[in-house]
């Protein structure tokens, strides 16, 4: 477990930095909506700490397709709770949503999961799918351009 503990710490570290450019997009979007025209000091601190917070923990959790002993169905339900939680958390927090808006982003948000979740599945399903049937063509005497 204690290896697990350290690879999200390394993961999140590596992908930290990504926070400021995250708040970076977000304010942009903000004004381009009218929403904020204007920020001070301390909305521009905690925007910046606390995307950085939020960058750190969408990278770290990725750890859970590593656990071995986790079915990955389960693992992208960890995933996905982490991640809701981590950005619901950091928006409400910084006044990027409003209260009554939550369940516009929770639609928007596990309809985005979804659809990334179903397209790395069909991905590594090709992928796993190709890979067998080179197995199985070296295994008959195949080459690979006869398969």
């Amino acid at each position: 477990m204690n290896n697990y503990v350290k690879e999200f710490c390394k993961r999140g570290a590596m992908f930290a930095w990504g926070g400021p450019a995250i708040i970076a997009i977000i304010y942009a979007c903000l004004k381009a909506a009218g929403t904020v025209t204007m920020l001070s000091v301390n909305e521009v601190v905690l925007g910046i700490l606390s995307s950085i917070v939020m960058a750190f923990i969408a990278a770290g959790i990725s750890i859970v397709y590593q656990i071995e002993t986790l079915p990955k169905t389960m693992a992208g339900l960890i995933q996905m709770a982490v991640l809701y939680a981590d950005y619901l958390g950091i928006y409400l927090l910084n006044g990027w949503i409003p209260v009554d808006k939550v369940w516009i982003f929770t639609v928007i948000f596990v309809a985005g999961f979804a659809a990334i979740w179903f397209a790395v599945y069909i991905s590594t399903k090709r992928k796993v799918e190709k890979m067998n049937r080179l197995i199985a063509g070296a295994a008959n005497g195949k080459k690979d351009n006869e398969l």
